[in-house]
């Protein structure tokens, strides 16, 4: 009796042991602790067909259109001679960009906001040879140029009732910057259709319109970091002989650079000797922009005038150099000149509110 109940108690051992080891086998992974629950033990299994990929993250538009400081963007085109052209950055803040587009006929500014998952071009101003930040304004009709999520299929309208719309997520485009797995955007309109490739971490790489019986595309060649965007800028100076000199100088702008801050440093830079300054060492331009009726205005510190040390002859040439240069620069034909917020007045000139100075070449030596 005693030997069978051993017998019994064995075999009971066994068959613990036996579903302890089974236990083991049946995760194929280490061991888990009781006291750690959240750590959960993956089984390993064998690829099968009906594998799944886990999905992809969506990137945002912050992905495909960084916005890059001191960068020039340099596209080559074909098809029609403007479809060349270089792109610069002239400002940046939180959630909007400042670009400029040289295609060799003109300069064409345009302001892209970033908001509520939309990048749109909220500002687009052509023949734009001056430097002015227009971030913060408006002008136009918006038009959303990319909008999330950015998945196929995702689509939108823009101004003139033209589609445009997502059609790939995954377009592989070669360029002579590089290789790039793209996001394709397709913008119908009635002249045709244009489709737009933004490559993650660099932008838009390459552009290609169809029309009717012709296509136009402008692909990016390089990126040049660190590059400044350089104007030559024509400052004029009155001279000892009584007329003004004009002197042809390059200025160069890092983005986020204030145009107001340039123009000073340069007009106070005279390396002639038979020149006279503009402005004094200790002036300041306290405020300069383009106004809507094509005017330029600039309000200077109260230095201008009694720093000047000039008579009533030098006066009216040091106003004429000034009036030219910003006149030039602006492209206008008048210039508004105002101290610390008052109209111009000196011992020898008294201009009254709103009056201008007019761009005049008479006295600028041939």
């Amino acid at each position: 009796m005693k030997k069978f109940t051993l017998i019994i108690g064995m075999i009971v051992t066994m068959l613990f042991l036996a579903a302890c080891k089974n236990k083991g086998k049946n995760t194929g992974d280490v061991d888990q602790k009781p006291t750690t629950p959240e750590v959960t033990a993956t089984p390993t299994a064998e690829p099968t067909d009906n594998t799944k990929e886990e999905p992809k993250t969506l990137l945002t538009i912050a992905d495909y259109f960084p916005f890059k400081e001191d960068a020039e963007y340099v596209y080559e085109g074909e098809g029609n001679e403007y479809a060349s052209y270089v792109v610069y950055t002239d400002y940046i803040n939180e959630d909007s960009i400042q670009l400029r587009k040289n295609d060799g006929g003109t300069e064409l500014v345009k302001v892209l906001k970033y908001e509520k998952g939309e990048l749109t071009q909220v500002l687009s101003r052509e023949e734009a040879y001056y430097r002015e930040n227009l971030i913060g304004k408006t002008e136009g009709e918006a038009e959303i140029l990319l909008k999330e999520p950015l998945k196929q299929g995702t689509e939108w309208t823009i101004p003139g009732n033209h589609k445009r719309y997502i059609s790939n997520v995954a377009v592989d485009i070669t360029t002579p910057s590089g290789d790039y797995e793209t996001l394709e955007v397709t913008t119908e309109a009635e002249g045709g259709k244009m489709v737009d490739y933004y490559a993650p971490g660099v932008g838009l790489v390459k552009t290609v319109f169809n029309g009717t019986d012709y296509q136009v595309t402008s692909t990016l060649s390089k990126i040049n970091a660190n590059t400044p965007f350089k104007q030559t800028i024509a400052i004029y100076y009155p001279t000892v002989e009584e007329v003004i000199r004009v002197e042809n100088k390059e200025i160069s702008f890092r983005t986020n650079d204030i145009t107001k801050i340039k123009l000073e440093e340069a007009v106070k830079d005279i390396k002639n000797e038979n020149d006279r300054p503009l402005i004094s060492t200790n002036t300041r331009i306290n405020s300069l922009y383009l106004s809507k009726d094509n005017i330029v205005n600039v309000d200077f510190s109260k230095e201008l005038i009694t720093e000047m040390n000039a008579g009533a002859g030098y006066e009216v040439l040091i106003l004429q150099s000034i009036t030219n240069t910003l006149g030039d620069y602006y492209g206008a034909k008048e210039v508004y000149i105002t101290i610390d917020g008052n109209p111009y007045e000196s011992g020898h000139i008294l201009m009254k509110k709103g009056e201008t100075f007019k761009v005049n070449y008479d006295k600028v030596k041939k």
